[in-house]
């Protein structure tokens, strides 16, 4: 496993751990870790920018479930295209190198793009496009294509491609973003960790609905992909129900002000027409949402999702 100290990979161990078909997980790291000496997992420090690294990583592995990726970029975009592009199709080709059976990505619901042809509820045999302006998402559709190519090539190793839609849960709080966030979610927090519930403040909800997945319900399905419980192929992944942001703000404790959709939309479009700082082309979410259809990861993985989105929410502020 690439990436396994994030929040994805905290989904997923503890149920490799518990699963007695899981005779060892192996997860590469940036940075050195100490597990617990009764785990199961081992750990090897390197880098998925280093081919050697990930052959050493993967020597005798059944699956190779690759989690690394830059969410939010505070490299230089050639350094975040290093990892998150270069990164992942040398983990690919190591695994098929390694013999590995399965290979297992996490992809998003950004890889669709926002279009304005998208369907509104997206199923899994929709194409994956490029965003107009979100990096992130660019670089997940392209992964996706270059994959497909890939795995021609090695007709031996089995491609899953899991697409979540926003990511939630206790564990996402303060596990991705620059320092400064960081700091501020740990002092929001109280000693279990959670965040503590804010005081009523006032504040905009623009009229928009999103969907939220739990990290261990997308553990869950990763864990599913790895053991080859379904064919191999995308999945989209999402909490039952669609959550609209005045529904989030109530969660965290917040007095949400709506904002209707007729005011919020056409700004953003205005926006995103302008040269926009990277971490504000994420607002491309905004301009097109989509819905993610979850009927095949259902009927394919067997995989049913325990948090509903809103419960994902108050889960990732302990309410």
């Amino acid at each position: 496993m690439t990436g396994p100290t994030g929040t994805l990979g905290a989904g997923l161990l503890p149920l490799l751990e518990s699963d007695d078909r899981v005779a060892r997980v192996v997860g590469l790291a940036r940075h050195p870790v100490s597990p617990d000496p009764d785990s199961k997992l081992t750990y090897h420090q390197g880098d998925v920018r280093d081919p050697d690294d990930l052959h050493t990583a993967f020597d005798g592995a059944d699956a190779v479930v690759h989690l690394a990726f830059v969410v939010v970029r505070a490299a230089s975009p050639e350094t975040t295209r290093q990892i998150n592009i270069d990164g992942t199709l040398q983990a690919f080709r190591a695994a098929a190198a390694a013999g590995a059976r399965r290979f297992v990505f996490a992809s998003s619901l950004a890889a669709y793009g926002f279009h304005p042809d998208n369907p509104v509820w997206l199923t899994e045999d929709w194409p994956t496009r490029p965003a107009a302006r979100l990096w992130y998402a660019q670089e997940k559709a392209e992964l996706e294509t270059r994959l497909a190519d890939e795995a021609a090539r090695h007709p031996e190793t089995d491609v899953y491609v899991v697409r979540p839609c926003a990511v939630a849960g206790p564990r996402f709080v303060g596990a991705k973003g620059p320092a400064w966030a960081q700091r501020l979610l740990s002092r929001l927090r109280d000693p279990s960790g959670r965040v503590r519930r804010l005081p009523p403040l006032p504040v905009p909800a623009p009229a928009i609905d999103v969907q939220f997945v739990h990290a261990d319900d997308v553990g869950q399905a990763l864990h599913r992909c790895a053991l080859g419980t379904g064919p191999a192929g995308a999945y989209n992944l999402a909490g039952d129900g669609v959550v609209n942001l005045a529904e989030v703000a109530r969660a965290v404790g917040l007095r949400p002000i709506p904002i209707p959709a007729r005011v919020v939309r056409p700004a953003v479009r205005a926006a995103m027409r302008l040269p926009l700082p990277g971490a504000l082309t994420w607002l491309e979410f905004a301009v097109r949402p989509g819905f993610l259809d979850t009927s095949k990861a259902r009927e394919q993985l067997g995989w049913a999702p325990r948090y509903t989105g809103l419960d994902a929410i108050r889960d990732t502020v302990g309410q």
